[in-house]
């Protein structure tokens, strides 16, 4: 019997590394990663012995702004399932760059599920979408649910609206196998240092390490959060395109801890060798506006797969902590964002 294939965009970010890493100890698939030609491969560094051994990983050319080169990539990996993961994930970088993130984030999706459809392949494909598609939700609409309307707070958030329904009008008009995910907060080792809790744990190690003097820059510590785990989240992922998958579905996922984003780096902080850290907040760090209710309600997602997250927001927040230790123990030189 032939061993199922996957094709994986974005491998290179947090979640799709995260994902090669449980593919890897729970699957005999092979992996099929696609990255552009220029994207760091610092998250991935632990897998190049595989991709150099050509032994279950390959990592292939793409990028979603190049319809051709989604073609070779499809034609590639021969997928069974494909886990669409790339994006212009970052809500900030969205104020300053919005049309280069409508254009990957809506276009690229297009292209990728056109591409798709186009191909003789018929694979399961997890569409990506986000929690902040929800944007500025009232208190009495907490927790959100699946059926909660959309009220985009950002750019990104506009741009994940357009992935959301492109994936969700492929199930329906091309009988494509896709479904839908509205990941709410999940971070953990190797969560981009451009968003707050990731950047609040590398300055804190930057500070143990006196690179920085004894204070915390931030943004908006108001926005309240569920956090989970990029460990529990890959393995949602997992479940949703192996357990009974439902064309056309879409689902709310995220963890069971909430706080505010205050609360989060006073937890950081306890963590800390150095004692008397103190915040300040920079204007460059806020945004325009803000999702700040971003509670959900997963009952539907856990009923049709049996999952629930697993790691503690203290794990969490200690191995992140834990990453950025190690990165700056390293000696390279680090911007300080």
């Amino acid at each position: 019997m032939e061993k199922k294939r996957a094709l994986i965009t974005g491998v290179t970010g947090m979640v799709g590394s995260h994902l090669v890493d449980y593919l890897l100890e729970n699957t005999d698939w092979e992996i099929y990663g696609m990255c552009r030609w220029r994207s760091p491969l610092d998250n991935v560094e632990h897998l190049l012995d595989y991709v150099n051994r050509k032994e279950r990983i390959y990592f292939i050319d793409g990028d979603l702004t190049d319809y051709i080169s989604l073609v070779h990539a499809i034609e590639a990996a021969k997928p069974d399932y494909v886990f669409h993961l790339a994006a212009q994930s970052y809500p900030s970088t969205s104020f300053t760059s919005p049309i280069h993130t409508l254009d990957t984030n809506i276009l690229g999706t297009e292209r990728l599920l056109e591409a798709l459809r186009l191909s003789e392949y018929d694979p399961v494909i997890h569409v990506c979408s986000s929690s902040e598609v929800f944007g500025r939700v009232p208190k009495e609409k907490l927790p959100i649910d699946e059926e909660c309307s959309f009220h985009p707070a950002s750019p990104y958030s506009i741009s994940k609206i357009g992935t959301d329904l492109i994936g969700r009008f492929h199930a329906e008009a091309y009988n494509q196998k896709c479904i839908t995910t509205r990941m709410f907060t999940h971070t953990g080792p190797r969560r981009g240092d451009v968003f707050a809790e990731s950047s609040f744990a590398k300055q804190i190690a930057m500070i143990e390490a006196g690179m920085l003097p004894p204070i915390v820059k931030t943004g908006n510590l108001q926005s309240l959060r569920t956090w989970s785990d990029v460990r529990d989240a890959v393995r949602a992922y997992f479940l949703l395109v192996t357990k009974n998958p439902i064309a056309g579905e879409y689902y709310n996922i995220g963890g069971s801890y909430s706080c505010s984003v205050e609360d989060m780096l006073m937890h950081l902080i306890s963590l800390s060798r150095v004692k008397d850290i103190k915040v300040e907040q920079e204007q460059i760090r806020v945004r325009p506006l803000d999702a700040d209710l971003q509670l959900p309600n997963t009952t539907k997602f856990q009923q049709h797969t049996g999952w629930k997250p697993e790691i503690s927001f203290e794990k969490t927040m200690l191995d992140l902590l834990n990453y950025w230790r190690d990165q700056i123990s390293k000696k390279r030189n680090f911007l300080q964002r």
